[in-house]
């Protein structure tokens, strides 16, 4: 991802040593030149009073993964991530912004899967700001950040920062939902015995994960922000196609069951023919055999216990 965040080059100078100059030195001054009754003296006194209450905004203090993108009057002079205690020009603007991981759990939406069948899909993503320039300046993220302080009641420098980093958290959450569904309609959400090799949204794990990651860091590279991880979280079948895929499902599986319930029967039907014949225990003709293998496999197909027969007659006439 191309960057276009450079490094801010201004003066700055050690928060408590301006603190110092400001508050001791300064103080003095006006101190000595209102006590002088000199006219001059009073009106250098009157502009150091200004002075000394303009130079309070130059303050700023960063903590680890925080950064200040600085304005000088419209024009972007770079981005200050160095943490400590600063005292940088007060006619700069600082605007502060969080580099911290955030979470953000996308609730389940209704997509298509690739042959058309409804799905409800939902992701859990870690994201951060990675260009502070592409964050403040490429997408109206401050313009929807100055709206939300408006319309709130109180307004602090922090419900500032948050307002900013919930605007971004807002772009995110709009981009995951046309990720998920672009990523949802190029897979099936499960397999049918015809394409049971192919990769589906059921059976995908790591690989749809990445592909999702890949969208998504594709989208909002314009926006400055980092996706670190990407996973769905929750995949169901929608309401209305639910019972009868669990029809499906369950008719899948009893024919499954049946075609090894038969596939046991009939190795076991062969193996008792061909016992009596190798233990002479009894000569069969063929239909004989025929019917023995027909009450053998009504025996061993059927799902309820079958009743005896005691046959009394002979085998030969």
């Amino acid at each position: 991802m191309d960057t276009k965040e450079i490094a801010f080059k201004g003066f700055k100078m050690n928060g408590f040593v301006a603190l110092f100059l400001h508050l001791v030195v300064l103080t003095a001054v006006v101190v000595v030149c209102f006590l002088m009754s000199n006219p001059v003296l009073f009106v250098i006194g009157v502009l150091g009073v200004i002075k000394w209450f303009v130079l309070f905004a130059g303050y700023m203090q960063l903590e680890p993964n925080e950064a200040r993108v600085m304005v000088f009057f419209g024009k972007y002079k770079g981005t200050f991530r160095e943490t400590g205690f600063f005292w940088v020009n007060p006619f700069m603007n600082k605007k502060k912004l969080s580099l911290r991981a955030r979470n953000l759990d996308v609730e389940p939406i209704k997509v298509n899967d690739k042959i058309g069948n409804p799905v409800l899909i939902g992701l859990v993503l870690v994201w951060r700001v990675k260009d502070t320039y592409k964050a403040m300046f490429e997408i109206d993220s401050q313009t929807m950040a100055d709206t939300s302080t408006a319309n709130s009641k109180e307004v602090t420098a922090g419900s500032t920062v948050g307002n900013r980093m919930n605007a971004f958290e807002n772009f995110v959450r709009i981009q995951s939902d046309a990720a998920l569904r672009q990523v949802a309609g190029q897979y099936a959400y499960d397999n049918n015995e015809s394409e049971a090799d192919e990769l589906t949204l059921r059976s995908g794990g790591e690989e749809i994960n990445d592909q999702l990651e890949q969208k998504l860091n594709e989208r909002l590279a314009m926006a400055g922000i980092e996706i670190l991880e990407a996973r769905i979280n929750y995949l169901a079948y929608a309401p209305e196609i639910a019972a009868v895929m669990l029809r499906r499902q369950q008719a899948t599986a009893i024919i499954s069951a049946r075609e090894k319930i038969v596939e046991g029967a009939v190795s076991m039907v062969k193996m008792a023919l061909e016992k009596l014949s190798d233990e002479e225990i009894v000569e069969l003709d063929e239909e004989r055999k025929a019917a023995m293998v027909s009450n053998l496999l009504v025996v061993l197909c059927a799902d309820e216990a079958a009743q005896p027969v005691v046959n009394t007659g002979t085998l030969h006439h």
